[in-house]
């Protein structure tokens, strides 16, 4: 891979924002209403998840 592919793929997350940051919040609110965990945890989770989310939508739409 080279590095204009990595620039390339950072540059497209930006707006796979858009797409990805309702699994993170649907993720968060499972776990905080199944699994009883706290704001804190769910924040982080929100977060991780809409990261992976973005940069999986992003390279999967690169490479197809």
């Amino acid at each position: 891979m080279e590095m204009i592919d990595i620039i390339t793929i950072l540059a497209m997350t930006l707006p796979m924002l858009l797409f990805s940051v309702a699994p993170g919040l649907k993720l968060g609110d499972y776990l905080e209403r199944n699994h009883g965990i706290n704001e804190s945890t769910k924040r982080k989770v929100i977060i991780i998840t809409t990261i992976f989310f973005t940069i999986t939508l992003s390279s999967l739409l690169y490479y197809l």
